[in-house]
Order: structure tokens, then C-alpha cells, then sequence
């Protein structure tokens, strides 16, 4: 007969349970939205795409390095996704994640767009980070040439992930390497559709705009099929087939 105490608290090698993760993928995704739509909506001008792109990788990261031990610090719906394809995280877990991750960074956009219209004269026509095709990406790319990079992109992304939790890559590095990345990625498509990558980011900006919501399903699906191909090829590609390993707060993203 064991003589577990079943009131102890968990142990450090316990993996937090669902009830803990998901305010962290909350939170984590509220600091995405409001870090990095917050400084191309009130400090664009100043900081330039440079500058943008290098608050969405920060905002990643510091959250990565923050709270990655608790959920494993996806903070996104398509890495959430691509991560199951991998067999790296529980398929019954991600409605969880996805909705807090919705929630969270919808509450990021609400926070901002409470602060942005704080100034006189502030306009939503102006623009709110939202992400679009056609008439509403930043220098009129088509839906295809969209797609595709946004495809491409969250592919390239998850990859980075899948990598760098790899038991064998550099310890404590794995945060750096991804925000990096994001950072990257937001250098080569802020001008072609204002770089979404993450359908809970798009969304969270885009229940502001009614024709950045009208588009908002290709940042949906895209990123989406990019992570899932991402997960399905993965081991196939590299030879390094870590299926039941999961990233959760026992083996983080972070």
C-alpha cells in the first residue's frame, strides 16, 4: 500500500496540470497581442517595421523565459495545433489552449484599444495591427502571395520550435531561438499582410475592424495548415522522431 500523501503538492518533475496552464497560455498571449500590436499601433511611426518586429520576438520571448515552465509557451493556436500533428502535445488539450489563447489575446487588443483611444484624434481607420489581403495588406499582396507566406512562414516556425526542445539542442536557449525567429518572420511579411502567423493574434485585433474580420478566416486556416504540415513532416525530415515528448510545462516550448 503506498504511502503517497494525496494532499501533498506537486513535486518540481510533476507536469503542471490543465487548470494551471491555460491562465498562463492566457496571459502569454495577452502579452503577444498587447506588447506587439501595442507598438505598431501606438509607437509604429517611431520604430518602424524593424521595430515591430522586434516586439512581437520580445514579447515571445520574456513570456517564454517568464511562464514557459508552466504551459510550454505556445501562445498561439497553430503551434498548438502543429505541436499535436507532432505528437508533442495532448490533441485533447488544445481546445483549451485555443480558447485561452482567443481569450487572452483579445483581452490584449481590448487593454490596447482602451489606451489608443486615449489620444485625441485616434481612428481605427487609421489602423489596428489587424492583418489583411488586397486593399487591407499593407502593400497590396493578393490573397495567394498571403497565403502562402503565411503558410510558408508557420512552417519555418514550428520547425525552429521542434528543434530547439530537442533534448540535444543547447539548454536555456530554446526562447531565444524562437523569438528570434518571430522576429524574422515579421521582418520578411509586415508588408505583405502585417504578419500574422497566430490565428489568436489576428483575431484579437480584428474584432475591432469589421473588414479585417471579414479576411480573418485565411489567417485562421493558413497558419493552421502550415504548423499541421510542419508537425507531419517533422521527424520525417530530420530523422529525430520525439513523439509522446510532450511541450507542456515539463518540456517547454520556453
Amino acid at each position: 500500500m503506498s504511502t503517497r500523501n494525496p494532499t501533498a503538492p506537486p513535486t518540481e518533475t510533476t507536469p503542471p496540470s490543465l487548470v494551471r496552464r491555460l491562465p498562463v497560455e492566457a496571459l502569454g498571449t495577452f502579452w503577444l497581442v498587447l506588447a506587439g500590436c501595442g507598438t505598431a499601433v501606438l509607437a509604429g511611426d517611431e520604430v518602424g517595421f524593424v521595430g515591430i518586429a522586434l516586439a512581437f520576438g520580445l514579447a515571445v520571448l520574456t513570456m517564454a523565459y517568464a511562464v514557459g515552465h508552466v504551459s510550454g509557451a505556445h501562445f498561439n493556436p497553430a503551434v498548438s495545433v502543429g505541436l499535436a500533428v507532432a505528437g508533442r502535445f495532448a490533441w485533447r488539450d488544445v481546445p483549451g489552449y485555443v480558447v485561452a489563447q482567443v481569450a487572452g489575446g483579445s483581452l490584449g487588443a481590448l487593454v490596447l484599444y482602451v489606451v489608443a483611444s486615449g489620444r485625441s484624434g485616434f481612428s481605427l481607420a487609421d489602423g489596428f495591427a489587424t492583418n489583411g489581403y488586397g486593399d487591407l495588406s499593407p502593400t497590396g499582396y493578393s490573397l495567394l502571395a498571403v497565403a502562402v507566406a503565411e503558410a510558408v512562414l508557420t512552417f519555418v516556425f514550428l520547425y525552429v520550435i521542434l528543434g530547439v526542445t530537442d533534448r540535444r539542442a543547447p539548454a536555456g536557449f530554446g526562447p531565444l531561438a524562437i523569438g528570434l525567429a518571430l522576429t524574422l518572420i515579421h521582418l520578411i511579411s509586415i508588408p505583405v499582410s502585417n504578419t500574422s502567423v497566430n490565428p489568436a493574434r489576428s483575431l484579437a485585433v480584428a474584432w475591432f475592424d469589421g473588414a479585417a474580420l471579414g479576411q480573418v478566416w485565411l489567417f485562421v486556416v493558413a497558419p493552421v495548415v502550415g504548423a499541421a504540415l510542419a508537425g507531419a513532416t517533422y521527424a520525417l525530415v530530420t530523422g529525430v522522431d520525439r513523439r509522446g515528448t510532450e511541450i507542456d510545462g515539463d518540456d517547454r516550448v520556453g
